[in-house]
Protein backbone atom coordinates (compact mmCIF):
# COMPACT_ATOMS: atom_id res chain seq x y z
CA UNK A 1 0.00 0.00 0.00
CA UNK A 2 1.19 3.52 -0.73
CA UNK A 3 -0.48 6.90 -0.95
CA UNK A 4 -0.55 9.07 -4.07
CA UNK A 5 1.03 12.54 -4.21
CA UNK A 6 -0.98 15.44 -5.56
CA UNK A 7 -1.02 19.24 -5.48
CA UNK A 8 -3.66 21.84 -4.75
CA UNK A 9 -4.14 24.70 -7.18
CA UNK A 10 -3.99 27.06 -4.20
CA UNK A 11 -0.30 27.02 -5.07
CA UNK A 12 -0.76 27.94 -8.75
CA UNK A 13 -4.10 29.79 -8.88
CA UNK A 14 -3.41 31.63 -12.14
CA UNK A 15 -2.89 28.49 -14.22
CA UNK A 16 -5.53 26.93 -16.43
CA UNK A 17 -6.20 23.21 -16.22
CA UNK A 18 -3.69 22.43 -18.97
CA UNK A 19 -0.97 24.31 -17.10
CA UNK A 20 -1.74 22.46 -13.90
CA UNK A 21 -1.44 19.19 -15.79
CA UNK A 22 1.98 20.19 -17.10
CA UNK A 23 3.12 20.98 -13.56
CA UNK A 24 1.87 17.61 -12.33
CA UNK A 25 3.71 15.79 -15.12
CA UNK A 26 6.86 17.82 -14.69
CA UNK A 27 7.22 16.77 -11.07
CA UNK A 28 6.13 13.16 -11.53
CA UNK A 29 3.03 13.58 -9.38
CA UNK A 30 -0.20 11.60 -9.43
CA UNK A 31 -2.79 14.32 -9.92
CA UNK A 32 -4.26 17.51 -8.53
CA UNK A 33 -7.18 19.01 -6.66
CA UNK A 34 -8.84 22.23 -7.75
CA UNK A 35 -9.41 25.29 -5.58
CA UNK A 36 -8.70 28.04 -8.12
CA UNK A 37 -8.14 28.17 -11.88
CA UNK A 38 -7.34 31.06 -14.19
CA UNK A 39 -7.02 33.45 -11.26
CA UNK A 40 -10.53 32.75 -9.97
CA UNK A 41 -12.03 30.81 -7.10
CA UNK A 42 -15.27 30.48 -9.08
CA UNK A 43 -14.68 27.14 -10.78
CA UNK A 44 -18.19 27.09 -12.24
CA UNK A 45 -17.65 30.43 -14.02
CA UNK A 46 -14.18 29.44 -15.17
CA UNK A 47 -15.32 26.13 -16.63
CA UNK A 48 -18.30 27.78 -18.31
CA UNK A 49 -16.06 30.35 -19.98
CA UNK A 50 -13.42 27.82 -21.00
CA UNK A 51 -15.47 24.75 -21.94
CA UNK A 52 -19.07 25.91 -22.34
CA UNK A 53 -20.66 22.90 -20.70
CA UNK A 54 -19.78 19.84 -18.62
CA UNK A 55 -19.89 17.80 -21.84
CA UNK A 56 -17.34 20.17 -23.36
CA UNK A 57 -15.11 19.70 -20.34
CA UNK A 58 -15.49 15.93 -20.45
CA UNK A 59 -14.45 15.94 -24.12
CA UNK A 60 -11.23 17.73 -23.15
CA UNK A 61 -10.68 15.94 -19.88
CA UNK A 62 -6.98 15.92 -18.96
CA UNK A 63 -5.03 12.72 -18.55
CA UNK A 64 -3.88 13.77 -15.09
CA UNK A 65 -6.48 12.83 -12.44
CA UNK A 66 -8.41 15.57 -10.69
CA UNK A 67 -9.16 14.00 -7.34
CA UNK A 68 -11.18 16.76 -5.66
CA UNK A 69 -12.84 20.15 -5.89
CA UNK A 70 -12.06 22.20 -2.78
CA UNK A 71 -15.29 24.11 -2.34
CA UNK A 72 -16.10 27.02 -0.01
CA UNK A 73 -19.22 25.41 1.49
CA UNK A 74 -19.35 25.06 5.28
CA UNK A 75 -21.21 22.22 6.91
CA UNK A 76 -22.28 24.58 9.71
CA UNK A 77 -24.22 27.71 8.82
CA UNK A 78 -24.33 27.52 5.02
CA UNK A 79 -27.11 29.56 3.45
CA UNK A 80 -29.47 28.35 0.74
CA UNK A 81 -27.58 30.50 -1.78
CA UNK A 82 -24.26 28.98 -0.75
CA UNK A 83 -25.69 25.50 -1.13
CA UNK A 84 -26.96 26.33 -4.62
CA UNK A 85 -23.52 27.67 -5.58
CA UNK A 86 -22.01 24.43 -4.32
CA UNK A 87 -24.46 22.35 -6.35
CA UNK A 88 -23.45 24.21 -9.52
CA UNK A 89 -20.12 22.39 -9.28
CA UNK A 90 -21.58 18.89 -9.37
CA UNK A 91 -21.97 18.51 -13.18
CA UNK A 92 -18.37 19.69 -13.65
CA UNK A 93 -17.13 17.28 -10.99
CA UNK A 94 -18.99 14.43 -12.66
CA UNK A 95 -17.49 15.40 -16.03
CA UNK A 96 -13.96 15.17 -14.61
CA UNK A 97 -14.58 12.01 -12.59
CA UNK A 98 -13.83 13.86 -9.35
CA UNK A 99 -14.14 11.60 -6.32
CA UNK A 100 -14.39 14.18 -3.55
CA UNK A 101 -15.88 17.59 -2.85
CA UNK A 102 -14.22 19.32 0.07
CA UNK A 103 -16.64 20.93 2.52
CA UNK A 104 -15.35 22.84 5.54
CA UNK A 105 -16.52 21.74 8.95
CA UNK A 106 -17.32 25.30 10.05
CA UNK A 107 -18.55 26.38 13.44
CA UNK A 108 -16.73 27.94 16.36
CA UNK A 109 -17.10 25.50 19.26
CA UNK A 110 -17.72 22.04 17.86
CA UNK A 111 -20.51 21.56 20.40
CA UNK A 112 -23.48 19.26 20.04
CA UNK A 113 -25.53 21.82 18.12
CA UNK A 114 -22.77 22.36 15.57
CA UNK A 115 -22.18 18.64 15.20
CA UNK A 116 -25.91 18.23 14.57
CA UNK A 117 -25.70 20.94 11.89
CA UNK A 118 -22.83 19.08 10.22
CA UNK A 119 -24.85 15.87 10.32
CA UNK A 120 -27.81 17.70 8.75
CA UNK A 121 -25.58 18.85 5.90
CA UNK A 122 -24.41 15.28 5.36
CA UNK A 123 -28.03 14.07 5.27
CA UNK A 124 -29.03 16.85 2.87
CA UNK A 125 -26.21 15.85 0.54
CA UNK A 126 -26.85 12.13 0.74
CA UNK A 127 -30.50 12.56 -0.18
CA UNK A 128 -29.61 14.65 -3.24
CA UNK A 129 -26.79 12.29 -4.24
CA UNK A 130 -29.07 9.26 -4.11
CA UNK A 131 -31.81 11.10 -5.99
CA UNK A 132 -29.51 12.11 -8.86
CA UNK A 133 -27.17 9.12 -8.89
CA UNK A 134 -24.06 11.26 -8.54
CA UNK A 135 -20.75 9.45 -8.21
CA UNK A 136 -18.84 12.24 -6.49
CA UNK A 137 -19.17 12.57 -2.73
CA UNK A 138 -18.45 15.14 -0.05
CA UNK A 139 -15.67 15.00 2.53
CA UNK A 140 -15.63 17.17 5.64
CA UNK A 141 -12.34 18.95 6.29
CA UNK A 142 -10.74 19.31 9.71
CA UNK A 143 -10.48 23.08 9.45
CA UNK A 144 -12.36 25.08 12.10
CA UNK A 145 -13.60 22.85 14.91
CA UNK A 146 -12.71 19.25 14.07
CA UNK A 147 -9.19 19.75 15.35
CA UNK A 148 -8.51 16.51 17.23
CA UNK A 149 -9.14 12.85 16.69
CA UNK A 150 -11.75 12.94 19.45
CA UNK A 151 -13.61 15.80 17.76
CA UNK A 152 -13.73 13.87 14.49
CA UNK A 153 -14.99 10.77 16.29
CA UNK A 154 -17.82 12.86 17.79
CA UNK A 155 -18.90 13.85 14.29
CA UNK A 156 -18.73 10.27 13.09
CA UNK A 157 -20.93 9.22 15.99
CA UNK A 158 -23.77 11.47 14.75
CA UNK A 159 -23.02 11.11 11.03
CA UNK A 160 -21.63 7.59 10.51
CA UNK A 161 -19.79 6.95 7.28
CA UNK A 162 -18.85 10.59 6.69
CA UNK A 163 -15.65 10.89 4.69
CA UNK A 164 -13.00 13.05 6.34
CA UNK A 165 -10.49 15.26 4.60
CA UNK A 166 -7.70 15.52 7.14
CA UNK A 167 -5.72 18.75 7.19
CA UNK A 168 -2.88 17.27 9.21
CA UNK A 169 -1.23 20.64 9.78
CA UNK A 170 -4.41 22.07 11.32
CA UNK A 171 -4.90 19.26 13.83
CA UNK A 172 -1.21 19.45 14.71
CA UNK A 173 -0.81 23.22 14.99
CA UNK A 174 -4.33 24.33 15.98
CA UNK A 175 -5.41 21.17 17.81
CA UNK A 176 -2.04 20.47 19.42
CA UNK A 177 -2.15 16.78 18.56
CA UNK A 178 0.63 14.59 17.21
CA UNK A 179 -0.31 13.66 13.61
CA UNK A 180 0.35 9.97 14.20
CA UNK A 181 -2.02 10.05 17.17
CA UNK A 182 -4.71 11.76 15.10
CA UNK A 183 -4.22 9.31 12.25
CA UNK A 184 -4.67 6.31 14.53
CA UNK A 185 -7.96 7.77 15.78
CA UNK A 186 -9.52 8.68 12.42
CA UNK A 187 -7.83 6.58 9.72
CA UNK A 188 -10.91 4.47 9.05
CA UNK A 189 -12.75 7.61 7.87
CA UNK A 190 -10.02 9.52 6.01
CA UNK A 191 -10.51 9.96 2.26
CA UNK A 192 -7.77 12.54 1.59
CA UNK A 193 -4.97 14.31 3.46
CA UNK A 194 -3.38 17.77 3.29
CA UNK A 195 0.22 18.37 4.33
CA UNK A 196 2.33 21.53 4.70
CA UNK A 197 5.27 22.71 6.80
CA UNK A 198 5.71 25.67 9.12
CA UNK A 199 7.75 27.22 11.92
CA UNK A 200 6.53 28.69 15.19
CA UNK A 201 6.93 32.31 14.19
CA UNK A 202 3.88 34.54 13.75
CA UNK A 203 2.98 35.71 10.25
CA UNK A 204 0.42 38.28 9.14
CA UNK A 205 -2.50 35.83 9.36
CA UNK A 206 -1.39 33.07 11.73
CA UNK A 207 0.58 32.26 14.83
CA UNK A 208 2.94 30.35 12.54
CA UNK A 209 4.75 30.91 9.25
CA UNK A 210 4.62 28.46 6.38
CA UNK A 211 8.01 27.40 5.01
CA UNK A 212 9.35 25.18 2.25
CA UNK A 213 8.67 21.48 2.83
CA UNK A 214 11.42 20.06 5.02
CA UNK A 215 12.48 23.45 6.42
CA UNK A 216 9.94 23.54 9.24
CA UNK A 217 8.73 21.75 12.33
CA UNK A 218 5.91 19.57 11.01
CA UNK A 219 6.73 15.93 11.90
CA UNK A 220 6.40 14.61 8.37
CA UNK A 221 8.95 11.77 8.60
CA UNK A 222 7.06 9.59 11.10
CA UNK A 223 3.73 10.43 9.47
CA UNK A 224 5.07 9.56 6.03
CA UNK A 225 6.19 6.15 7.29
CA UNK A 226 2.77 5.39 8.73
CA UNK A 227 0.87 6.62 5.69
CA UNK A 228 3.08 4.67 3.29
CA UNK A 229 2.05 1.50 5.10
CA UNK A 230 -1.60 2.28 5.83
CA UNK A 231 -3.05 4.78 3.33
CA UNK A 232 -3.68 4.44 -0.40
CA UNK A 233 -5.46 7.75 -1.01
CA UNK A 234 -4.24 11.18 -2.09
CA UNK A 235 -1.85 13.25 0.02
CA UNK A 236 -1.90 16.85 -1.18
CA UNK A 237 0.79 19.47 -0.78
CA UNK A 238 -1.54 22.35 0.01
CA UNK A 239 0.82 25.19 -0.84
CA UNK A 240 -1.24 28.25 0.11
CA UNK A 241 0.36 30.74 -2.25
CA UNK A 242 -3.03 32.30 -3.03
CA UNK A 243 -3.51 33.32 0.61
CA UNK A 244 0.12 34.06 1.58
CA UNK A 245 2.11 36.21 -0.83
CA UNK A 246 5.34 35.66 1.11
CA UNK A 247 5.53 32.05 -0.02
CA UNK A 248 7.87 30.99 -2.84
CA UNK A 249 6.33 29.45 -5.94
CA UNK A 250 4.73 26.03 -5.92
CA UNK A 251 7.44 24.85 -8.30
CA UNK A 252 10.10 25.83 -5.73
CA UNK A 253 8.14 24.09 -2.99
CA UNK A 254 7.94 20.89 -5.03
CA UNK A 255 11.66 20.99 -5.79
CA UNK A 256 12.40 21.43 -2.07
CA UNK A 257 10.10 18.54 -1.17
CA UNK A 258 11.76 16.32 -3.73
CA UNK A 259 15.30 17.20 -2.62
CA UNK A 260 14.53 16.52 1.04
CA UNK A 261 12.37 13.50 0.23
CA UNK A 262 9.83 15.15 2.48
CA UNK A 263 6.74 13.34 1.24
Amino acid sequence: MSYTRIISTLGCPDLALTGVGALVRGHGLDGCELRALGGSLDLHAHFTAEYGSPAGLAARRPAEPVTAFCTSLKAVGATAVEREQFLQLIPWAEALGVCGLRVFDGGTTGDAAELAAMADTVRWWRELRAQHGWKTDIMIETHDTLLTGAAVRRLLAVAPGTAIRWDSHHTWKKGGEDPCVTWAAIKDAVAAIDVKDSISRPSAKHAWTYVLPGAGEFPMAPLRKVLAAEFAGPVSLEWEKLWHAYLPTLDEALVAAEKSRWW
